[in-house]
């Protein structure tokens, strides 16, 4: 049966629409504020790739209606404060911190800056020159990690609404005008989509305010991205970066069903900390990788998006995605050992799928991401930043909702995620690599790449080293392929 609902009462809703508000109030005169708009460059229309992070941008680093940028800037700095944006596939933050005898008058400038933007045109310039400049040099042309883990993203999204770097593409950001920046902030900067968050000692009426400044939006509907499922990856397929680089960066990974609130996500997360806990000497693959071969400078694993995992070490909030993918990051090494580091870390998930957790190996696991929860939500605006995503998925606060699904966890749950969900087949993987023509000729010839040591080994790793060498890729050559890095990203 079919239920229709009247169009009137739909208008009345959207009309009636009004932000929603989570508060953490405390004692401290520290006041945290998180403006989390349900939107960002999955909303961007094709050929406008990165409107959306240009919007967030002239927002953040842009002029109010009454306030250029250098006289916000003047404003702020006695204050010792900073208003900071982050841009996802669904989700825009704004946030800063400020004490509060600052705090009217931060938020006077504040709520200026994102409900009456100047847009003014030497700003969108001077923005756009900037996420040019961060894709073709910073990002391009000076980290190969972060490039290969963005690229292995744009492969495993080709044609989905996630298939672009946050940034946007160069040749659409050349064609950006104002008036799409304006027309992207009309359409998805509306109550309905925004999510205001307060931390700390804030005064008895300061949530009512914020919340009736914001109430002026427009109401617009809910956000409507539809989502298709990533495409099918058949087979093993390898993107060779072509880039004059002194060692090699990997990256693996594919789609998987799951995210927080998902069945199996608190036991894929102890299987992701065993294997690859991020920045952590006691993973799986940074032990056999690094300390027992030394290999590289670390190797870790994922199942949620982690961006500029080198310069952290604990995730930002306010990345929350409907989709996510199982990630390996190999950290760049020798030219020489790269085609046996992509053979060990594929070797290593094998053995994980094959052996999952022993009991001792979970219980030491599940021991540490109990503790190490508090330390991701350690500081009030992280709390209220995990908050906010935990509403986005609909789970308890993230504390309780990680304490209560390990404390009720078992290996064999966790081993049975395992073998449901991970795989060493039908995957991406991108090499950031020079001389990338003989480096595909010996992928694609998977004769034995042996590995020598500088220093002695103990027996049992040159023993396995011997069946790492020789572990089969099984690679066609239709789904090996060389990109220039001056192609990526344009």
């Amino acid at each position: 049966m079919r239920f229709c609902v009247p169009m009137t009462l739909l208008l009345t809703a959207a009309l009636e629409a009004q932000p929603q508000l989570l508060t953490l109030p405390g004692r401290s005169p520290l006041i945290s504020i998180r403006v989390v708009f349900l939107t960002g460059t999955a909303s961007d229309p094709v050929g406008k790739e990165g409107v959306g992070s240009l919007t967030a941008a002239m927002l953040a680093q842009g002029g109010s209606r009454q306030m250029s940028y250098q006289e916000i800037l003047d404003a702020l700095f006695p204050m010792a404060v900073s208003v900071k944006f982050q841009v996802d596939k669904e989700m825009t933050v704004f946030h800063a911190n400020t004490h509060l005898d600052n705090l009217d008058e931060f938020y006077k400038v504040f709520r200026g800056m994102l409900l009456e933007p100047g847009w003014r045109q030497e700003d969108l310039n001077r923005l756009r020159d900037d996420a040019i400049n961060f894709l073709r040099v910073s990002l391009r042309g000076n980290n190969d990690e972060e490039l290969g883990k963005e690229v292995l993203y744009n492969l495993i999204y080709s044609g989905h609404p996630y298939g672009h770097h946050n940034a946007g593409v160069v040749s659409a950001l050349q064609k950006l005008r104002l008036e799409d920046l304006q027309e992207f902030y009309r359409r998805n900067y509306t109550r309905s989509n925004l999510i205001i968050g307060l931390a700390g000692g804030y005064p008895a009426d300061f949530a009512e305010r914020v919340r009736k400044d914001f109430a002026q939006l427009p109401a617009g509907p809910p956000p409507a991205v539809r989502l298709p499922e990533p495409p099918p990856i058949r087979g093993r397929h390898v993107t060779l970066i072509e880039k004059d680089t002194r060692a090699v960066a990997c990256s693996i990974g594919f789609p998987i069903a799951v995210r927080r609130g998902h069945p199996d996500y608190p036991a894929l997360l102890v299987a992701q900390s065993w294997f690859g806990q991020h920045r952590m000497s006691g993973g799986r693959l940074f032990q056999r990788m690094r300390e027992l071969r030394g290999l590289n400078y670390g190797d870790y694993a994922y199942i949620e998006y982690f961006p500029r995992g080198m310069f952290q070490f604990e995730p930002d909030p306010n990345l929350a995605r409907r989709q996510q993918i199982f990630q390996i990051w190999i950290r760049p090494v020798e030219p020489d050992t790269a085609h046996f580091a992509l053979r060990l870390a594929m070797y290593e998930l094998d053995r994980l799928i094959r052996l999952g957790l022993t009991r001792e190996e979970f219980e030491r696991t599940r021991q540490f991401l109990s503790k190490y929860v508090n330390l991701l939500t350690r500081t009030k605006t992280a709390e209220l930043g995990y908050a906010i995503d935990s509403r986005f998925y609909g789970i308890p606060d993230y504390n309780t909702y990680i304490k209560q699904a390990l404390a009720r966890l078992t290996v064999d749950e966790v081993n049975r995620a395992i073998r449901k969900h991970l795989r060493t087949t039908d995957l991406h993987i991108v090499l950031v690599a020079k001389n990338c023509e003989a480096l595909r000729s010996r992928l694609l010839a998977d004769e034995p790449s042996p590995i020598t040591y500088n220093a002695p080994k103990p027996a049992e790793i040159l023993e396995e080293d011997k069946i790492v060498a020789a572990w089969k890729l099984n690679l066609k050559p239709e789904n090996v392929r060389i990109i220039p890095v001056e192609k990526i990203f344009e």
